[in-house]
């Protein structure tokens, strides 16, 4: 990586789509890469990355206490002892009070650039305001959809919107894939997708209930080195490194 990393928001046009689970197991496959990385939730009032992790008993402080200067950068970084060079930084669990705009975000991610190679950012599903604070340091966004009528039409809005908010480089992660419903026409196939969608896909990640077990373990899927889906994570996060901004 260059002198400053790079900023990529996790995103989804609906809730449900495996979104926050997609960017604990990207962060820690990234770390296991040797990329410096942090985790930043911004779902506020309804954070549960640190779930995921494992680490919901070593927040003391979270994001909206360093951008309302109560801590420091580092008093809110929480290591992640599974995954050398994974860092992890809470969202506060109170709904945000209004306090908190795009330019702090973009203010705290140019400070955690020139710490980290990668800050992955796990954004509020759908649209709102928390979104738009979300993408405030993003250089780059990855949507993750699900093979579901409902979110392939969330997606196409989601995507207008980011285009509003001035975002042009977006990837796709197509989760929760079963094949069997696909091929049997019980689920929508890639072909059905719109092509500015298919044509931005950059994963594919199969529907495995070891996924649920793991999340609710909380040690994120791709501990087991050895899996498919460790191995998928792999090849997902080397694209993001190679990608380059069109």
């Amino acid at each position: 990586m260059g002198t400053l990393g790079k900023t990529i928001v996790i995103a989804s046009g609906k809730g449900g789509t495996g979104k926050t689970m997609f960017s604990a197991n990207l962060g820690a496959t990234l770390a296991r890469r040797g990329r410096r990385t942090v985790l930043v939730d911004m779902d506020t009032g309804l954070r549960n990355l640190d779930l995921y992790l494992g680490l919901e008993n070593n927040v003391v402080y979270d994001v909206s206490d360093v951008l309302n200067g109560v801590c420091r950068i580092k008093q809110a970084l929480v290591k992640d002892k599974s995954f050398p060079g994974l860092f992890f930084m809470a969202a506060s669990p109170k709904p945000d009070d209004g306090e908190i705009t795009p330019l702090h975000v973009k203010v705290l991610c140019d400070k955690l650039k020139q710490i980290f190679d990668y800050i992955i950012i796990d954004a509020p599903a759908g649209l709102d305001d928390g979104l738009a604070i979300a993408l405030g340091g993003a250089d780059e966004v990855i949507m993750v959809i699900t093979p579901e009528y409902s979110s392939m039409r969330d997606c196409e809005v989601v995507t207008m919107a980011l285009k509003e908010y001035g975002i042009g480089f977006v990837h796709y992660i197509l989760n929760k894939v079963n094949t069997r419903l696909m091929k049997a026409g019980l689920a929508p196939s890639l072909k059905e997708f719109p092509r500015t969608i298919t044509d931005k896909i950059i994963g594919l990640v199969q529907e495995d209930e070891n996924i649920h077990i793991s999340t609710n373990m909380g040690v994120p899927i791709v501990f087991m080195e050895d899996t498919y889906i460790a191995k998928n994570f792999d090849n997902i996060a080397k694209r993001i490194e190679t990608l380059q901004q069109e």
